[in-house]
Parts: structure tokens; C-alpha cells; sequence
């Protein structure tokens, strides 16, 4: 194995910064951020078929 010196990866320092900003912020901010994202985000790939083939079947029902 090679030595580090003082370098960490991408992973250590997303892990490393996940854990301070759950220390810091608690677990209520992580559900808002997530609350706020699916607001601006829209509707997923999945749901948005579900919404046209329901679209497509209330056409042909017509």
C-alpha cells in the first residue's frame, strides 16, 4: 500500500462532510432538502409515463 500524506478521496470527503452537516444541521434538514428538491425537480421519469398512459387511455376512451 501506498503512504498518504494528508490527501483524502472523493468518498472520504463526502462521507466527512455528509456527517458534519448531519452534526450540524440534524436529520429535519436533510427531509426539507429532499422536500425541496422533489418541488423544483418535477415529476420523475416514472410518474411521468404513469401521467401519459393515463392521458393516452382517457383519448381513446373518448
Amino acid at each position: 500500500m501506498s503512504e498518504r500524506k494528508g490527501k483524502m478521496t472523493v468518498e472520504e470527503a463526502g462521507r466527512k462532510g455528509g456527517l458534519r452537516t448531519a452534526q450540524t444541521h440534524g436529520e429535519e434538514f436533510y427531509s426539507e432538502i429532499g422536500r425541496k428538491g422533489g418541488k423544483i425537480g418535477g415529476p420523475k421519469g416514472g410518474q411521468r409515463v404513469r401521467k401519459l398512459v393515463q392521458e393516452g387511455k382517457e383519448y381513446e376512451e373518448r
